[in-house]
C-alpha cells in the first residue's frame, strides 16, 4: 500500500485523544484550525466513500473584480506557504474535534497524520491578476487538498484586497513614498498582514514593529497628539522630542495653531528639521501655505508629511500639492471599500476510479467556473504592453498562437515549500514583481475612475 498519502492508510487504530481542557490557553502553533467545520466533516464523508485518497485539482480564483478596479494584486502568498508547513492536527486540535464530537476516531487518526505531499502552482506574489485569473493550483488528494480552503482564502482575500488598494495608492502618489500606519483600525493580526501587503504593492515603511520583525520591512513613527498635550506647551513638547531624536525628527504641527506649530518648530530644531505632520484640515490649502512658511524661514529641505483618512482619491488630489510623503490608515488596511477579493477556492479537476483525469465544474447561477487545470499566459504586445490574460483548460496557450509571459511558478513541490517565497526575502521579491507587472499594464491602468478590467481575460 502506498503510505504517501494518509488519506490511503487504514484507520482502524484509535488514536487517544486527551481533554481540551489543558490546551485551551496555549499559544497557536498550527494552523489547522483556522477553518471552517464543514472542511473536515467532508474528509470524513469522503474516507468512508473511499473517494478522499483521489487525485484532484483545486484553484483559486476571483469571477470579478471589485466595482471600479482595473486590476488586482496577488498578495498573501508567502503567508499561506508558511501556515501551510505548521498545518498540523496535534494533540490540542485533535482533543477539540474529539470533545466536541465534530469527527468520528478514523477521521481523528488520519488528521493525525495529516502532511501536505501535494503540490502548489500559482502567480508569484506582487502578480497582477484579472477576473478568473487561477492565482493558485492545489494538486493533492481530496482530503488533503480540501482541508485547506477555508485557510488559503482567508489570507488571500485579505491580503490581495490590502495590496490591490495599495497598488492604486501608490499610483496616485506617483513616486511620492507611502507609509503605511493603520495597525489601530483593524485587529492585531489583521495589522501585521496589511503592512506585509502594502509593502508587497510599494508602500516603502509601515508603523507596526511586529510586520518589521517578521518581514524586514522599514519602520517610521515619533509622536502623536497625545506626546504634544502631555506637555505644557507644545514648544516643551517640540524641544524634548528633539532632544530624544535630533533635529531630523517629525514635529506633528496640527495639535492647535498650524502657523504657531510650524514657527515653533524651526525655532526649536533649526533648518535641519526633518519634517512635519498635518493630520487635519484641508491638507491641500494647508500643504501650500506650510510650504511657504517653511521655506520663508529658511527651512527648504524640511519635508510635508500628511496623513488623515487618506485614499487613493485624496492622494490624487493632492498630487499638485507641495507634500513629500503620505502616511494611510483606516482606508488602507480596510481595501478603500473592497475588503475582501472575493476568490474562491474550487474543484476543477479529479481522477474517476481508473486514475484518469476529469475536468469538474460548477453550473450555479452566477457562480458558473471553467474546469480542468489552467495553463496562464500574459500576452504582450510587440511594445511590451500586456494585452490579455489568456487561460487554457486544454493545451496551452502557446500551441494557440499567443506569445508572452506564463504566470504560475511551482511555490510547492511534493509537500515542500520552494525557498524565496517566504520571511523577508518574499516580501522583497514580491515588491519586485509587482513593479514589473504594473510596468507592462497599459496606460489606463492608473485611471481611478471606474471602468473594466486594463486587459480582457481569454479562454482557450
Amino acid at each position: 500500500m502506498n503510505t504517501s498519502d494518509p488519506a490511503q492508510r487504514s484507520a482502524s487504530t484509535v488514536r487517544h485523544v486527551p481533554d481540551t481542557a489543558s490546551h485551551s490557553s496555549a499559544p497557536l502553533l498550527s494552523t489547522s484550525l483556522l477553518t471552517d467545520q464543514y472542511e473536515l466533516t467532508m474528509v470524513q464523508a469522503a474516507l468512508r466513500s473511499g473517494a478522499a485518497h483521489r487525485r484532484c485539482v483545486f484553484e483559486v480564483f476571483t469571477r470579478r473584480l471589485p466595482e471600479g478596479r482595473r486590476y488586482g494584486v496577488v498578495a498573501g502568498t508567502g503567508r499561506v506557504l508558511e501556515g501551510l508547513e505548521k498545518f498540523r492536527f496535534g494533540d490540542a486540535e485533535l482533543g477539540f474535534l474529539s470533545e466536541r464530537g465534530v469527527l468520528d476516531e478514523p477521521t481523528l487518526e488520519y488528521l493525525a497524520d495529516y502532511r501536505f505531499s501535494g503540490t502548489v502552482h500559482g502567480y508569484p506574489e506582487g502578480e497582477v491578476y484579472l477576473p478568473h485569473s487561477p492565482i493558485l493550483r492545489v494538486e493533492a488528494s481530496f482530503a488533503q487538498a480540501c482541508v485547506l480552503e477555508t485557510f488559503v482564502l482567508s489570507v488571500l482575500n485579505h491580503d490581495s484586497a490590502i495590496a490591490s488598494a495599495a497598488s492604486r495608492m501608490v499610483m496616485a502618489a506617483d513616486g511620492r513614498p507611502c507609509v503605511e500606519m493603520g495597525s489601530r483600525r483593524t485587529n492585531e493580526g489583521s495589522a501585521v498582514a496589511a503592512a506585509r501587503a502594502a509593502a508587497v504593492a510599494g508602500f516603502s515603511a509601515t508603523s507596526n514593529l511586529e510586520a518589521g520583525r517578521r518581514f524586514g520591512i522599514p519602520t517610521l513613527g515619533t509622536a502623536a497628539h497625545a506626546f504634544t498635550l502631555l506637555h505644557d506647551s507644545e514648544e516643551e513638547a517640540f524641544a524634548a522630542q528633539v532632544e530624544a531624536f535630533g533635529p531630523g525628527t517629525t514635529l506633528l504641527v496640527d495639535t492647535y495653531d498650524v502657523e504657531t506649530a510650524v514657527r515653533s518648530a524651526v525655532k526649536i530644531a533649526g533648518p535641519k528639521l526633518g519634517a512635519v505632520r498635518l493630520d487635519s484640515g484641508d491638507l491641500v490649502e494647508q500643504a501650500h501655505s506650510v510650504r511657504a512658511l517653511l521655506d520663508s524661514l529658511g527651512n527648504r529641505e524640511t519635508r510635508i508629511i500628511v496623513s488623515s483618512d487618506l485614499d487613493e482619491h485624496a492622494i490624487a488630489r493632492l498630487a499638485a500639492a507641495p507634500v513629500d510623503s503620505y502616511g494611510v490608515g483606516t482606508r488602507l488596511v480596510t481595501g478603500s471599500g473592497a475588503p475582501t477579493a472575493s476568490m474562491v477556492y474550487k474543484l476543477v479537476e479529479r481522477d474517476d476510479d481508473a486514475g484518469n483525469p476529469v475536468a469538474v465544474a460548477k453550473a450555479s447561477t452566477g457562480k458558473t467556473s471553467h474546469g480542468g487545470a489552467k495553463q496562464v499566459l500574459r500576452s504582450i504586445d510587440d511594445h511590451g504592453r500586456a494585452e490579455a490574460e489568456v487561460i487554457a483548460s486544454v493545451g496551452s496557450p502557446e500551441e494557440a498562437g499567443y506569445m508572452g509571459r506564463a504566470l504560475q511558478v511551482p511555490l510547492v513541490i511534493d509537500g515542500v515549500v520552494q525557498p524565496g517565497f517566504t520571511g523577508a526575502e518574499g516580501v522583497q521579491r514580491a515588491q519586485q514583481r509587482h513593479q514589473e507587472s504594473v510596468a507592462e499594464l497599459p496606460a489606463d491602468a492608473h485611471r481611478l475612475s471606474p471602468g473594466e478590467p486594463v486587459i480582457p481575460t481569454v479562454f482557450l
